[in-house]
């Protein structure tokens, strides 16, 4: 596989310790960043780090760079661990059913920036993490699986942030172990979990 980062590094790092330890279930050819904060971590656990700036590029001309990298290796996926960049529907569809993604399960109710704040001023409950296959809608793909967390008064913006990575490395890595070990099938825009 492949991993695109941008400048988080907890699922990252998570999926590059397992590599290093040979428990992935898959092998990492290559992480692409569209920042360089990744690199040197990246590099030290003997992977390589292609970075790929968004910066003054139309979005197609992004992708064609990331698309050549990605080209050079023989992979069965595509990881998004935290890429903060909305992929077009050309490249979607040139990898259907091999892009894996993640995000906080607050979508839709507090989208956009700063959705642990935005959470914590309305006292939220639960946050979670999903797990997904990408497709054109935006995080409404076939769902792989999700997990959650209680919070409650206690829990300041920071912790719930922590919380929130928690779950998202948890929720990322049992996908990638579920899908690498041929348990999940697409049916539709659901899933077929076998656990």
């Amino acid at each position: 596989m492949v991993v695109l980062v941008t400048k988080e590094y907890h699922c990252l790092a998570e999926i590059l310790i397992k590599n290093q330890f040979k428990s992935l279930g898959a092998n990492v050819k290559a992480v692409i960043g569209n920042y360089e904060e990744l690199r040197d971590f990246t590099e030290q656990l003997g992977i390589p780090y292609f970075h790929v700036s968004h910066a003054d590029k139309d979005k197609s001309a992004f992708e064609q760079e990331m698309k050549t990298i990605i080209n050079q290796f023989d992979i069965d996926y595509i990881v998004l661990a935290k890429f903060m960049r909305i992929l077009s529907t050309g490249f979607v569809k040139e990898y259907a059913g091999k892009i894996i993604n993640i995000h906080h399960s607050f979508l839709p109710a507090f989208i956009g920036a700063n959705p642990y704040r935005k959470a914590f001023e309305r006292g939220v409950k639960i946050i979670g993490a999903t797990a997904h296959f990408v497709t054109d809608n935006l995080d409404e793909g076939p769902i792989i699986t999700q997990h959650t967390t209680h919070v409650d008064h206690n829990f300041g913006v920071k912790e719930m942030v922590r919380a929130g990575k928690e779950n998202e490395k948890k929720v990322l890595l049992e996908a990638l172990e579920l899908i690498f070990e041929n348990r999940v099938f697409v049916s539709g825009n659901k899933t077929i979990v076998f656990k």
